[in-house]
């Protein structure tokens, strides 16, 4: 072998030793050389922007205020509620809806309450019968009315259980009209009872006139009484 090619092939390997020392003294070059991945190499977590990275925390914290808002207002319901039953103003209605049934229910509670009532006697269906007869009078008769010098004549007239509601009524009703210093007094119709109210006052004539019908049959305090005394068996409906 010739003196330039040993020179030559020398100086050769010496280039690659250096390259190789160089390449193994940077950390790539040292993973390589062992056969690992250098920790350099590995790829960072990715870096969300900064309004990504506040978007999951403003959802979280809206979540929490719906979440407490939601529980405050059952709460608030809950506690509007306890209120209302401890101050009582959802109370019990006390209207009984109809006036019988009212006056029924009166008369009973009265009955209840006395030690002294006797059962035996106790006639509630004749009290409701004068009841029916009093709606009758009141709101299905016809009552035409005639001014006199001294007062009114009234001719209270109707049909079937209206007639017989004018006929138990009217004239039984003129012993209190009687007792009030009126002068009263019933004849029968066919149809009906004509009933006449006089008066020697002028005044009182005056008064009669703008009572009319109705305002005459509820003079005088009999009616309640009666009622209580028809419903302990005391006093025929009339």
């Amino acid at each position: 072998m010739s003196s330039w090619s040993w020179k030559a092939g020398l100086a050769g390997m010496a280039m690659l030793a250096t390259m190789a020392y160089a390449v193994a003294q940077t950390p790539a070059g040292h993973d390589a050389l062992h056969g690992q991945k250098s920790s350099g190499d590995q790829e960072p977590p990715p870096k969300l922007p900064q309004g990504d990275m506040q978007m999951p925390m403003q959802r979280g914290m809206m979540q929490k205020k719906m979440m407490q808002g939601h529980q405050g207002a059952h709460g608030e319901a809950g506690q509007h509620e306890k209120t209302m039953t401890q101050s009582g103003s959802a109370s019990p209605p006390t209207a009984t809806g109809q006036d019988a049934f009212g006056a029924i229910q009166e008369i009973v509670q009265i009955l209840e309450a006395d030690p002294a009532t006797e059962w035996s006697k106790v006639n509630i269906a004749a009290l409701r019968e004068h009841l029916i007869d009093m709606n009758e009078v009141a709101l299905r008769a016809v009552a035409t009315e005639r001014a006199l010098g001294n007062g009114i004549a009234i001719a209270v007239t109707g049909e079937g259980r209206t007639l017989e509601a004018i006929k138990r009524m009217v004239p039984a009703h003129t012993s209190e009209l009687v007792r009030l210093g009126w002068n009263a007094a019933t004849d029968e119709l066919s149809n009906g009872v004509l009933l006449t109210v006089t008066t020697s006052d002028p005044k009182q004539v005056r008064k009669l006139k703008a009572l009319g019908f109705m305002g005459v049959m509820v003079q005088g305090g009999n009616h309640q009484p009666h009622h209580l005394m028809m419903a302990r068996g005391e006093l025929h409906v009339h």
